[in-house]
Protein backbone atom coordinates (compact mmCIF):
# COMPACT_ATOMS: atom_id res chain seq x y z
CA UNK A 1 0.00 0.00 0.00
CA UNK A 2 1.28 3.50 -1.05
CA UNK A 3 1.11 6.44 1.24
CA UNK A 4 1.21 8.40 -1.96
CA UNK A 5 -1.52 11.04 -2.26
CA UNK A 6 -4.27 10.17 -5.09
CA UNK A 7 -4.34 12.68 -8.02
CA UNK A 8 -6.42 13.46 -11.04
CA UNK A 9 -4.61 14.23 -14.40
CA UNK A 10 -6.52 15.65 -17.47
CA UNK A 11 -4.71 14.52 -20.39
CA UNK A 12 -5.20 16.08 -23.73
CA UNK A 13 -3.41 12.63 -25.59
CA UNK A 14 -1.32 9.78 -25.11
CA UNK A 15 1.88 11.78 -26.34
CA UNK A 16 1.29 14.28 -24.06
CA UNK A 17 0.54 12.00 -21.22
CA UNK A 18 4.06 10.72 -21.11
CA UNK A 19 6.30 12.74 -19.56
CA UNK A 20 3.86 14.42 -17.39
CA UNK A 21 2.68 10.74 -15.78
CA UNK A 22 6.69 9.75 -15.24
CA UNK A 23 7.01 13.07 -13.42
CA UNK A 24 3.81 12.75 -11.22
CA UNK A 25 4.12 9.20 -10.39
CA UNK A 26 7.14 10.33 -8.21
CA UNK A 27 5.38 11.68 -5.86
CA UNK A 28 1.63 10.59 -6.47
CA UNK A 29 -1.21 8.02 -7.38
CA UNK A 30 -1.94 9.23 -10.86
CA UNK A 31 -5.19 8.24 -12.41
CA UNK A 32 -5.74 9.66 -15.49
CA UNK A 33 -8.76 11.64 -17.11
CA UNK A 34 -9.47 11.59 -21.12
CA UNK A 35 -12.02 14.47 -21.61
CA UNK A 36 -11.81 16.57 -24.69
CA UNK A 37 -15.01 17.77 -26.38
CA UNK A 38 -12.78 20.20 -28.20
CA UNK A 39 -11.23 17.51 -30.86
CA UNK A 40 -12.28 17.21 -34.12
CA UNK A 41 -13.34 15.34 -36.18
CA UNK A 42 -15.11 12.58 -34.09
CA UNK A 43 -12.67 9.72 -35.72
CA UNK A 44 -10.14 11.89 -34.27
CA UNK A 45 -11.23 12.05 -31.12
CA UNK A 46 -12.06 8.17 -31.18
CA UNK A 47 -8.53 7.82 -32.38
CA UNK A 48 -6.90 9.71 -29.29
CA UNK A 49 -9.31 7.86 -27.24
CA UNK A 50 -8.21 4.36 -28.24
CA UNK A 51 -4.51 5.56 -27.79
CA UNK A 52 -4.77 6.51 -24.26
CA UNK A 53 -6.99 3.71 -23.49
CA UNK A 54 -3.95 1.61 -25.15
CA UNK A 55 -0.93 3.44 -22.92
CA UNK A 56 -3.02 3.00 -19.99
CA UNK A 57 -2.86 -0.67 -20.46
CA UNK A 58 1.02 -0.55 -21.34
CA UNK A 59 2.11 1.73 -18.70
CA UNK A 60 -0.52 0.60 -15.97
CA UNK A 61 -2.33 3.16 -15.20
CA UNK A 62 -6.56 4.24 -14.62
CA UNK A 63 -8.54 5.89 -17.05
CA UNK A 64 -11.45 7.69 -16.71
CA UNK A 65 -13.34 9.06 -20.43
CA UNK A 66 -15.52 11.56 -19.89
CA UNK A 67 -18.16 12.28 -22.01
CA UNK A 68 -17.90 13.71 -26.15
CA UNK A 69 -20.06 16.57 -25.44
CA UNK A 70 -19.47 18.27 -28.74
CA UNK A 71 -22.74 20.38 -28.52
CA UNK A 72 -21.94 22.11 -25.11
CA UNK A 73 -18.21 22.71 -26.72
CA UNK A 74 -19.65 24.65 -29.48
CA UNK A 75 -21.99 26.25 -27.36
CA UNK A 76 -18.96 27.39 -25.22
CA UNK A 77 -16.61 29.19 -27.94
CA UNK A 78 -19.75 30.26 -29.73
CA UNK A 79 -18.38 34.15 -31.19
CA UNK A 80 -14.52 33.06 -30.69
CA UNK A 81 -14.32 30.37 -33.39
CA UNK A 82 -11.47 33.14 -35.05
CA UNK A 83 -10.07 33.51 -32.47
CA UNK A 84 -6.07 32.64 -32.56
CA UNK A 85 -4.18 29.91 -30.44
CA UNK A 86 -3.42 30.92 -26.71
CA UNK A 87 -6.66 33.30 -27.44
CA UNK A 88 -10.28 33.96 -25.57
CA UNK A 89 -11.28 30.36 -27.22
CA UNK A 90 -8.56 28.46 -26.16
CA UNK A 91 -9.30 29.93 -22.57
CA UNK A 92 -12.65 28.95 -22.54
CA UNK A 93 -11.51 25.22 -23.61
CA UNK A 94 -9.22 24.75 -21.54
CA UNK A 95 -11.55 25.88 -18.72
CA UNK A 96 -14.21 23.24 -19.59
CA UNK A 97 -11.67 20.68 -19.42
CA UNK A 98 -10.13 21.69 -15.91
CA UNK A 99 -13.82 22.34 -14.88
CA UNK A 100 -15.17 18.72 -15.33
CA UNK A 101 -11.78 17.42 -14.37
CA UNK A 102 -12.06 19.15 -10.62
CA UNK A 103 -15.58 18.03 -10.76
CA UNK A 104 -15.08 14.51 -11.32
CA UNK A 105 -12.12 14.28 -8.94
CA UNK A 106 -14.00 15.82 -5.88
CA UNK A 107 -16.89 12.79 -7.14
CA UNK A 108 -14.02 10.62 -7.21
CA UNK A 109 -12.21 11.94 -3.55
CA UNK A 110 -9.33 12.66 -5.16
CA UNK A 111 -8.09 16.27 -3.46
CA UNK A 112 -5.45 17.11 -6.12
CA UNK A 113 -5.71 17.47 -9.63
CA UNK A 114 -3.53 18.93 -12.98
CA UNK A 115 -3.45 18.87 -16.97
CA UNK A 116 -0.98 17.75 -19.26
CA UNK A 117 -1.59 20.60 -21.22
CA UNK A 118 1.26 22.67 -20.25
CA UNK A 119 3.28 20.07 -21.93
CA UNK A 120 2.78 21.91 -25.13
CA UNK A 121 4.52 24.31 -26.70
CA UNK A 122 1.62 26.31 -27.85
CA UNK A 123 -0.21 26.82 -24.41
CA UNK A 124 -0.06 29.77 -22.38
CA UNK A 125 1.20 28.12 -18.60
CA UNK A 126 0.22 31.28 -17.47
CA UNK A 127 -3.15 30.83 -18.46
CA UNK A 128 -3.52 27.34 -17.97
CA UNK A 129 -2.22 27.61 -14.01
CA UNK A 130 -4.58 30.92 -13.66
CA UNK A 131 -7.01 29.09 -14.35
CA UNK A 132 -6.86 25.96 -12.44
CA UNK A 133 -6.13 28.18 -9.20
CA UNK A 134 -9.39 29.60 -10.54
CA UNK A 135 -11.50 26.15 -10.32
CA UNK A 136 -9.31 25.10 -7.39
CA UNK A 137 -11.51 28.44 -5.41
CA UNK A 138 -14.27 27.21 -6.77
CA UNK A 139 -14.44 23.38 -6.24
CA UNK A 140 -12.17 22.57 -3.41
CA UNK A 141 -10.00 20.81 -5.22
CA UNK A 142 -6.18 21.55 -5.45
CA UNK A 143 -4.59 22.29 -8.53
CA UNK A 144 -0.60 21.42 -9.27
CA UNK A 145 0.91 24.19 -10.98
CA UNK A 146 3.19 22.29 -13.66
CA UNK A 147 4.83 23.34 -16.58
CA UNK A 148 5.93 19.92 -18.39
CA UNK A 149 7.75 21.80 -21.31
CA UNK A 150 10.33 22.69 -18.66
CA UNK A 151 13.48 20.30 -18.43
CA UNK A 152 13.04 19.17 -22.35
CA UNK A 153 9.71 17.97 -21.65
CA UNK A 154 8.50 18.34 -24.93
CA UNK A 155 11.03 16.68 -26.94
CA UNK A 156 10.96 13.80 -24.48
CA UNK A 157 7.54 12.78 -25.08
CA UNK A 158 8.58 13.10 -28.83
CA UNK A 159 10.97 10.43 -28.09
CA UNK A 160 8.73 7.92 -25.54
CA UNK A 161 5.71 8.51 -28.48
CA UNK A 162 7.95 7.10 -30.96
CA UNK A 163 9.10 3.96 -29.01
CA UNK A 164 5.89 3.42 -27.81
CA UNK A 165 4.57 3.94 -31.51
CA UNK A 166 1.88 6.34 -30.47
CA UNK A 167 -0.30 8.00 -32.82
CA UNK A 168 1.17 11.89 -32.64
CA UNK A 169 -1.21 14.81 -33.69
CA UNK A 170 -0.14 17.64 -35.84
CA UNK A 171 -2.65 20.28 -33.78
CA UNK A 172 -4.58 20.76 -30.75
CA UNK A 173 -7.76 18.84 -31.75
CA UNK A 174 -10.27 21.68 -32.40
CA UNK A 175 -11.51 22.10 -36.28
CA UNK A 176 -10.51 25.79 -35.82
CA UNK A 177 -6.66 25.00 -35.24
CA UNK A 178 -7.13 22.00 -37.76
CA UNK A 179 -7.85 24.81 -40.45
CA UNK A 180 -5.09 27.08 -39.14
Amino acid sequence: MSNKENMLLHACCAPCTTVPLQRLSEQYMVDVFFYNPNIYPEAEYEFRRQEIIRLGERWNFNVFVGPYDTNEWFNRIHGFENEPERGARCEICIRMRLEKTAQLARERGYKIFTSTLSLSPLKSVKMIHRLGEDIEKETGVSFIRSDFKKKDGFRQSVVISNQEKLYRQDYCGCVYSRNK
